[in-house]
């Protein structure tokens, strides 16, 4: 099937007719306008956007980005595909989503951790904290990911398991464990193999992988939180631009990857590929498996209106980054939307990123 691509084209040429049979023109151009401004006035320092709707794809990049494949660090976007790695073992039965993770981590017990079961891990519903109370100090001290995933496994439950949500970067962080102790391959090898290479993803590693440390986008990290490096004049050696974190391959968040690659991951998804996953599995990672009451999630995945506002369906997926990234499908307008920018998620309000996300999702609703 033939597909237009328009790369850093100017707005005349973006919104062709083609486009504006599927899309409203004027909310479209105002998604790509509001991101230009933000770069023009110096708050973002690179972004690469990409919109695919049918048959149809614009991409565009911005201020330092050199092109569409420019790399960037997606931060919590990885979380899916992580879990993408981690589920091609469950297709080879190693693994069922209802098995207790001290199943395969049997140091992992006491304290109501016995209770804690895979789709718990993958769902945020586990107990365990998004961090660990001694994060900063063991990315100082620049640790191996196997300290952090020591640490975890014995940092105390915040809630009974499956009774609350509160999004756990380290249940998806044990999820990668127990998948590295199945497989006899590091989660980032396992990434590369079973979601990268099939897809074709050739930007995009866990950690730097095949990339060149040199050409990826810095983080405005002098605008993130505290917590990720802001106003630490030490922190140059632990930061998201570290050499350290760049490389450490933190399964929750520690995918380096380019626009282009992300819609593969998600186009995925959207067409059933078994080139990733068979085909219940891809349609349970994009389904919500928490119970009534509880924030609906996937398997790794973000589902609904959230991603994207009120105009997106509930159907959509996808996941957002604290560096300043953003993506999303949604099956009933099969449409992908991938926003990669510098500027952390928490700089400002509302965020460049979610302007051009929800005018995108508007332009669909409006075609």
């Amino acid at each position: 099937m033939h597909r237009r691509s328009i790369l850093q084209a100017g707005l005349g040429l973006l919104f062709g007719s083609q486009l504006s049979a599927q899309m409203n023109q004027d909310k479209l151009q105002s998604a790509i306008s509001a991101l230009e401004r933000s770069v023009e006035t110096g708050l973002v320092d690179a972004a690469v956007v990409l919109v695919r709707n049918g048959n149809t794809e614009v991409t565009r990049a911005f201020g330092a980005a050199p092109n569409a494949d420019a790399v960037f660090l997606l931060a919590s976007i990885s979380k899916p595909m992580t879990m993408a790695a981690v589920m091609s073992l469950c297709d080879r039965g190693l693994f069922d989503l209802d098995d207790p993770a001290a199943k395969y981590l049997p140091e992992f017990r006491g304290d109501g951790r016995d209770e804690i079961t895979m789709r718990h891990l993958m769902t945020h519903i586990s107990g365990l904290p998004d961090q660990l109370p001694e994060n900063r100090a063991l990315r100082t001290a620049n640790v191996p990911l196997a300290e952090f995933v020591a640490r975890a496994i014995k940092t105390p439950l915040l809630f009974e398991p499956g009774t609350k949500y509160s999004y756990s970067s380290m249940g998806i962080l044990l999820a990668s464990e127990i998948a590295q102790r199945l497989s006899g391959k590091s989660i980032a090898t396992l990434t590369d193999e079973v979601v990268f290479e099939p897809l074709q993803m050739k930007h995009s590693a866990l950690g730097l992988g095949r990339l060149d440390r040199a050409t990826l986008m810095r983080c405005q990290v002098e605008k993130a939180a505290p917590e990720s490096g802001a106003g630490d004049p030490t922190a140059k050696d632990w930061d998201w631009n570290s050499e350290y974190w760049r490389s450490l391959g933190a399964p929750w968040g520690g995918v380096n990857g380019s626009a282009p690659d992300v819609a593969r991951f998600l186009e995925a998804f959207l067409r059933r590929d078994a080139t990733l996953l068979k085909p219940a599995s891809l349609q349970r990672m994009i389904t919500n498996q928490n119970p009534e009451g509880l924030r609906r999630r996937g398997l790794g995945f973000d589902l609904g209106k959230s991603l994207g506002g009120p105009a997106l369906s509930e159907d959509a997926f996808g996941h957002g980054g604290s560096t300043g990234t953003l993506c999303w499908a949604d099956p009933n307008t099969n449409t992908i939307c991938v926003v990669l920018t510098t500027l952390p998620s928490q700089a400002v309000r509302p965020h460049p990123r979610s302007i051009f996300s929800e005018n995108v999702a508007e332009a669909v609703g409006q075609g």
